[in-house]
């Protein structure tokens, strides 16, 4: 049940992620959710350096900390998946 629940919320993050970025991303949704996720991993990770992983109630420092990690990873996995597909930005 892990498995599901990572994917799912790295398919949010990942979405969240698309409607911060300014622009249009044109990088399909399966690297939208890997990066969501890998988003979400170094979210969580940062967190725990920082002491903010497990506290009562809504753990918000830590959805931030997912959030702006998913946002860095969907620009990078964007950046990538278009150099690798060595097209030019569409309008």
């Amino acid at each position: 049940m892990g498995w599901l629940w990572a994917i799912i919320v790295g398919f949010v993050l990942g979405l969240l992620a698309k409607l911060i970025l300014p622009g249009k991303q044109h990088s399909p949704i399966w690297l939208t959710t890997l990066m969501g996720m890998i988003g979400g991993l170094v979210g969580n990770a940062v967190a725990r350096a920082i002491g903010i992983a497990a506290t009562p109630g809504i753990d918000w420092g830590r959805h931030g900390l997912q959030l702006a990690a998913a946002v860095l990873f969907v620009f990078l996995g964007e950046m990538a998946y278009m150099s690798m597909k060595g097209g030019k930005e569409r309008a």
